[in-house]
């Protein structure tokens, strides 16, 4: 049964961990086609979205090419306000350009930040303006409880989501611009000299997997929006807040399973909401940091990285060339050789 390796790998996860497997932050289970929504929990609290942030900047990005204001092959500058974002990045010389087609790719696959600075700046022409295009469509899509302050994730106490709220940009995503559908599942890519991967574990281990995107900071955890597509059936999850990048996809993986499991029987008993008619809480939670419980060494949290060791290279001391026959018959000492 394929929940089988699913159910092996929680119990390992909860007996190495000493407790239960998933942290238990918002999420949401739909099916893409028409926006049902088969499962949800804490769906409408907020939380920071990390580089899912990315997934609005590549939706402007889409409609700056609908609307003939990028091309694909046109070729955008490198800022010295994009070469001062943190990792991940790219990490480009300031002379240096990229077409919107690399960007993209950076952008969705590597979950680039400078990159997400690049688009902005020539969408925009700066990256406040662009964070107004962004909330401007984040109204237009019905995302009613979610502020955008930057293009890329990086942490922001102002910028939060909602699993709901994400669930409706992801399946407009791939509902207004189909003919983009094959960033948000390609594995890794090449771009100049950088071979760049993703971190969306799902891709190569879940059956049917077909996109979308990661996020990670402290506060918010390891956040996923997954897609997959069986039988001509596509769903979509949203997980928000796991402690660890192994238990994000384990848990995506679940749900996702979940999904497909119970479709036939949601429609067959009617007990069906969609993301627009599903009943929502009159305010939302707060957003809460899992800073603490989160396992990362770049929160302080988790075993360091190892350290490059150092290789001790001896050099062997040059051997002296042998000497010509004029030398030996003059006397002449090797080359190298102290004369005493």
């Amino acid at each position: 049964m394929r929940l089988a390796w699913i159910f092996a790998a929680l119990s390992v996860l909860a007996m190495s961990a000493g407790g239960p497997a998933f942290a238990r932050g918002p999420a949401l289970v739909f099916d893409a086609a028409d926006g049902t929504v088969l499962y949800a929990d804490d769906a409408d609290d907020h939380w920071h979205p990390a580089s899912l942030t990315k997934i609005m900047t590549a939706y402007v990005t889409f409609k700056a090419l609908k609307a003939g204001k990028l091309k694909l092959d046109q070729r955008i500058p490198y800022s010295l306000r994009a070469q001062m974002q943190p990792p991940m990045r790219l990490g480009l010389n300031l002379d240096a350009t990229l077409t919107v087609d690399q960007a993209l790719k950076a952008l969705i696959i590597r979950s680039a930040n400078d990159v997400a600075v690049m688009l902005a700046e020539a969408i925009g022409g700066s990256q406040m303006q662009f964070v107004s295009f962004m909330n401007e469509t984040a109204r237009d899509l019905g995302m009613t409880r979610t502020t955008f302050v930057n293009p890329h994730g990086l942490p922001a106490p102002m910028q939060v989501t909602t699993a709901r709220d994400l669930a409706k940009l992801a399946r407009a995503a791939i509902r207004d611009f189909p003919e983009h559908m094959a960033y948000w599942s390609m594995f890794d890519a090449r771009i100049g000299k950088f071979r760049i991967a993703s971190h969306n574990g799902l891709l190569s281990t879940y059956t049917g997997a077909d996109g979308m995107k990661t996020g990670f900071i402290c506060d918010s955890g390891y956040n996923v929006v997954a897609s997959a597509t069986r039988d001509g059936r596509h769903i979509m999850a949203v997980v928000l807040g796991e402690t660890t990048s192994a238990r994000r996809t384990i848990r995506a993986a679940y749900l996702l399973e979940h999904g497909f499991d119970i479709y036939d029987w949601k429609r067959m008993l009617e007990q069906t909401a969609d993301l627009d008619t599903m009943p929502m809480p009159k305010a939302p939670n707060g957003v809460v940091s899992i800073r603490s419980s989160v396992m990362s060494y770049v929160c302080g949290t988790g075993p360091p990285r190892r350290a490059k060791q150092q290789k001790t290279v001896t050099r062997k001391k040059p051997s002296s060339p042998p000497q010509t026959a004029e030398q030996r018959k003059q006397g002449t000492p090797p080359a190298g050789k102290a004369v005493r």
